[in-house]
C-alpha cells in the first residue's frame, strides 16, 4: 500500500498555535478539583507525622462523633473488606536471579508505618528511622520490611564486568568520581485529586483522577478490589502538569475507589500543598561512584558505575525500574566506551517512595557520564569540547549497538555538538571570561551530551526486564458523515499540546483542516485500551498509532472510492485530500467518500462494511533514541555566591518536528527544571525522617528570573529509522542534559581558585562558602576534587 499523505499549512511541521489554550486561558478548564457531583462527601486523610512507627491502636469514636461525619475508616477495614495491596508495575531481579523484595504497601497502613505522610488515621509510638541510601544498610539500622534484609530492595548488574575490570587495571589513566544526584519534588501547578462515584443502576464505579494513565489505574484499583477491569472506569480530565510523578498509582486512588463503594455515595479527595510534598512520589536520590578508564589520547576505554538508589519507603509503580533496568541503559551515552559495567543497589528508607520525574534515570546517567568527561579532560589537560569530539559515535557506525544493550538507529553526534558549540561562540570565550574578570566576576562555560531512550517502550524489552505490563498505544478515528473526524488515543494532554499536533498529523493525512479534527483522550470508556503519556512517547508511540489507523482509514476509503468512480480499488490513490483515479482527472473528495461510507446505497456489502472507522494498535520494535547537547555560560559574584546564567545554547535531534512552537515549548520547560536542579531545588529529610522541605518556603523552584534567554534548534536530519512518523522524543530532552551543563560551567568558573567539585544544587550560600575557604587557604591545603 503506497502511503499517502497531505502537505498543507496545517500539518506536520507548521508552528500552529495549540488550539486548546483558548480554553485552558479563558477558565474553561475542567481539572478534576472542579468536578461537583451531587451528594458527594469529602475525604481528608489523617497521614503520618513519623517516618517509622507501630500502629498500636486507632481511637476513631471523636470523628466518628463529630456533626456531619459519615464513616471513619482504616486499614483494618480495608482488611475486612479484602481490599488487596498495591502492586509495582514493574519488577526487577537482583545480579543473582532472585526477585526484588516486594513488600506489601496498603493504600492506608496496617500495623505499621513507613514514611511521614504515609495515609493512617492515627499514629501511637514512634520508632527509630533511616534516610540515607548508604546508612540504611548498616548493621545497626532500622529495618523497614522482614522481606527485605539489609533495607536492601535489590542489587542490579547490568554489563561485562571482567572486560571493564581489566581495563581499568590496564589503563593510561583512570579517572574516579563520587556524585550526589539530589532528591526532587515534581511540584506540578495542579496537586492531586481523586473522586469516587458509584452508578446506582449499573453498580459500575468510576474514578476522576488528575492522572497521566487512566489505564494503568483502572488495572490497578481494579486489582485492589478484586473486580474486573469492565467494571471500573477511569476519567482523567485537564491535568495542570504531570512531569512522569502524577503517572503513578497512588493510595488515593485505592481509597477513594473503596469509600465510595463501601458507602455508594461519591467521595472526594483534593490535596493540599503541604500535602503533595509528603505524599507525592520524589525523584533522583542517588548515591554514585564511577570510573572511567582512558587510552594516553583520552579515548574511552571502560566505565564503572556503582549506584545506591533510595527507592524510598515502598516499591513504587516504575520505581525500581528507574535506577535499573532504564538508568544503566543510557551509560554509553553518545560515546565508543568499549567495556561498561553497572551496579546498582535499590535500599528502602523511610522516606517518600521515589519514581519518575521528568527524565526518569536519564538525567542521573547523563549526569555521570558528562562528570566524567570534565574529569578526563582536566586530568588529560585536554579541552572539554575535544575529548567529546575524540569519543562520540560517528553517524557512518549507525546502527550502533551499545555494549549495554540498547542499539542507536541513527544519530549524527559530532554534528550536534558542533553545531551547539559554535551557536555558543564557544571558541572565543576566554575572551569573555577576561572581560567578566575585569569586571569583578568569575566566568564559566560548560557543556553536556546526552542520549535519551524515548518513546518508551517496546513491550518486548520491558518485559524482559521484569514490566508487569505493555508499552504499546491504541488510536481509533471516527471519520463523521460531514468529513470531521474524531480521533480516540490511549495517551494523555496534560500540557503537550497533543490536541494541536495530533490533529497536524492527521491534517497531514487526510487533508482536513485542524478545526475539523477532535482529539479525545483520558477515559478508559472512550479508549478501552492504551497506556498514557511519560517518557517522551505522546507523538512517537501514540502518534505512530493514530498514523496506522489513518492508514486503515485511507485503504477503506480506497474501497468506497473505487464504488463511487465505478473502478477497481488497485487503481485509486490518494492524494492532496481526494481519492482519484490514476492517470485521469476522475476523482472524489475526502468528505464525499466519508458522507457516501454512512450511505451505502448499493454498496458491495460482502467486502465493504458502511461506516469509516478503525483502530490501530503501535507497539514499537525499539526506542526512538533522542539526543543533543547543551552549553551553558555564567557568571558568579564571588562576593554574594549568585550564579547567573548568561546564555543557554542547545541542539536537539528529536527526529521528525510536528510543532516547532510546541516542540521549542516542551524543551524550554524541561531545560527550566534541569536548571531548577542543579542550582534551587533539594528535597531534604532529618535524621528522624522529617520532611524539612515541605514547602515552597523552603523548596526552591526555578522562576523566571532565574533563567535566562534560551537559543534551541532541532535538527531534523536523523529522523528515527523504525516508526512511521519518524518521531522521536522531546518533553524531557532539555531536563536531561541541562544539570550536567550548569555544573560544568560554575566548576570551568571555579577551577581558578581550585574548586573542583561540588554537590547539586549550587545554591549562593554553597558557592559563596566554597569561594571564601578558597580564597582564605592556601592552595595546597585546599580541600582535594574527588578525583584521582
Amino acid at each position: 500500500m503506497t502511503r499517502s499523505s497531505v502537505r498543507n499549512y496545517q500539518g506536520i511541521g507548521a508552528p500552529l498555535r495549540r488550539v486548546e489554550d483558548k480554553r485552558l486561558l479563558t477558565g474553561n478548564g475542567r481539572f478534576v478539583a472542579d468536578i461537583e457531583l451531587s451528594g458527594a462527601l469529602a475525604c481528608a486523610l489523617v497521614r503520618s507525622p513519623h517516618a517509622h512507627a507501630a500502629i498500636r491502636r486507632i481511637d476513631a469514636s471523636a470523628a466518628r462523633a463529630a456533626p456531619g461525619v459519615v464513616a471513619v475508616l482504616t486499614g483494618a477495614d480495608m482488611a475486612v473488606d479484602g481490599v488487596a495491596p498495591m502492586r509495582p508495575l514493574w519488577v526487577v531481579r537482583s545480579r543473582d536471579g532472585s526477585p526484588m523484595a516486594e513488600p506489601a504497601r496498603f493504600a492506608l497502613a496496617r500495623e505499621t508505618v513507613r514514611h511521614v505522610g504515609e495515609p493512617v488515621v492515627a499514629v501511637v509510638a514512634p520508632l527509630s528511622a533511616v534516610t540515607d541510601a548508604r546508612a540504611a544498610q548498616a548493621e545497626a539500622a532500622p529495618q523497614l520490611h522482614a522481606c527485605a534484609g539489609g533495607n536492601v530492595c535489590f542489587r542490579w548488574a547490568r554489563g561485562d564486568e571482567a572486560a571493564v575490570r581489566a581495563a581499568l587495571r590496564s589503563a593510561a589513566h583512570v579517572v574516579a568520581i563520587d556524585l550526589v544526584n539530589n532528591r526532587l519534588v515534581g511540584a506540578a501547578i495542579e496537586p492531586r485529586a481523586v473522586i469516587g462515584t458509584v452508578d446506582p443502576q449499573s453498580e459500575k464505579l468510576t474514578i476522576y483522577s488528575s492522572t497521566q494513565a487512566p489505564h494503568h489505574i483502572r488495572r490497578q484499583v481494579t486489582e485492589q478490589l478484586g473486580i474486573s477491569e469492565s467494571e471500573l472506569r477511569v476519567i482523567s480530565p485537564d491535568v495542570g502538569g504531570g512531569f512522569g510523578y502524577k503517572g503513578k498509582l497512588y493510595p488515593e486512588e485505592g481509597i477513594i475507589a473503596w469509600a465510595a463503594r463501601r458507602l455508594r455515595r461519591p467521595v472526594r479527595w483534593v490535596a493540599s500543598r503541604a500535602e503533595s510534598f509528603v505524599a507525592d512520589n520524589q525523584a533522583r536520590d542517588h548515591l554514585t561512584h564511577a570510573e572511567l578508564a582512558l587510552e594516553a589520547d583520552g579515548r574511552f576505554l571502560a566505565l564503572h558505575v556503582q549506584t545506591f538508589a533510595n527507592l524510598g519507603a515502598y516499591v513504587s509503580t516504575f520505581g525500581a525500574a528507574i535506577p535499573s533496568a532504564i538508568y544503566s541503559a543510557l551509560f554509553a551515552g553518545g560515546y565508543r566506551t568499549p567495556a561498561i559495567f553497572v551496579e546498582v543497589t535499590g535500599v528502602f528508607t523511610n522516606t517518600t517512595p521515589t519514581d519518575a520525574f521528568r527524565g526518569a534515570g536519564r538525567p542521573e546517567a547523563c549526569y555521570v557520564l558528562e562528570r566524567l568527561a570534565d574529569c578526563a579532560a582536566q586530568k588529560l589537560g585536554i579541552d572539554r569540547a575535544e575529548i567529546r569530539r575524540r569519543n562520540l559515535i560517528p553517524p557512518s557506525a549507525m546502527p550502533y549497538k551499545t555494549p549495554i544493550g540498547p542499539t542507536y538507529d541513527c544519530g549524527d553526534f559530532p554534528k550536534i555538538l558542533a553545531r551547539t558549540l559554535a551557536l555558543s561562540d564557544y571558541d572565543r570565550f576566554e575572551k569573555r571570561r577576561a572581560q567578566a574578570a575585569r569586571r569583578g566576576r568569575l566566568r564559566g562555560i560548560g557543556m553536556a551530551c546526552y542520549v535519551e531512550s524515548s518513546g518508551v517502550a517496546p513491550s518486548r524489552f520491558a518485559g524482559a526486564f521484569g514490566a508487569r505490563v505493555g508499552f504499546y498505544e491504541a488510536a481509533s478515528i471516527r471519520v463523521e458523515p460531514d468529513g470531521a473526524v474524531r480521533a480516540m488515543l490511549g495517551t494523555h494532554n496534560h500540557g503537550q499540546g497533543h490536541a494541536t499536533t495530533l490533529a497536524q498529523i492527521l491534517s497531514s493525512r487526510f487533508g482536513v483542516s485542524v478545526e475539523k479534527i477532535e482529539v479525545v483522550e483520558g477515559d478508559t470508556d472512550v479508549v478501552p485500551h492504551g497506556t498514557g503519556t511519560f517518557g517522551s512517547r505522546s507523538i512517537a508511540v501514540g502518534g505512530s498509532a493514530l498514523d496506522r489507523a489513518a492508514d486503515k482509514i485511507i485503504a477503506k476509503g480506497k474501497l468506497i472510492a473505487a464504488h463511487l468512480l465505478e473502478a477497481a480499488a488497485g487503481d485509486v490513490d490518494f492524494a492532496d485530500g481526494a481519492f482519484v483515479i490514476a492517470g485521469t482527472d476522475r476523482r472524489v473528495s475526502f468528505a464525499a467518500v466519508a458522507r457516501a461510507a454512512y450511505v451505502p446505497h448499493n454498496f458491495p456489502l460482502e467486502t465493504v462494511e458502511p461506516g469509516l472507522q478503525e483502530t490501530a494498535v503501535y507497539d514499537p520494535p525499539s526506542f526512538a533514541f533522542s539526543n543533543g547537547a547543551h552549553v551553558c555560560e555564567l557568571e558568579i559574584d564571588p562576593d554574594t555566591g549568585r550564579i547567573e546564567i548568561v546564555g543557554f545554547w542547545g541542539v536537539d535531534d528529536i527526529g521528525t518536528v510536528v510543532n516547532p512552537m510546541i516542540v521549542e515549548g516542551q524543551i524550554h520547560g524541561g531545560l527550566a527544571q534541569g536548571i531548577g536542579q542543579a542550582l534551587l531545588e533539594r528535597c531534604a529529610y532529618d535524621g528522624g525522617g522529617q520532611l524539612v522541605s515541605g514547602s515552597f518556603m523552603d523548596y526552591a523552584v526555578a522562576r523566571a528570573d532565574d533563567l535566562p534567554p534560551f537559543v534551541t534548534e532541532c535538527d531534523e536530519s536523523q529522523p528515527c529509522t523504525h516508526n512511521p512518523l519518524g518521531a522521536k522524543g522531546c518533553g524531557e530532552a532539555g531536563s536531561i542534559g541541562a544539570p550536567a551543563a550548569v555544573v560544568s560551567a560554575v566548576l570551568d568558573a571555579l577551577a581558578p581558585l581550585g574548586v573542583t567539585d561540588l554537590d547539586m544544587p549550587l545554591t549562593s550560600e554553597q558557592l559563596w562558602r566554597r569561594i571564601r575557604n578558597a580564597r582564605s587557604e592556601p592552595e595546597s591545603s585546599q580541600s582535594e576534587a574527588r578525583t584521582h
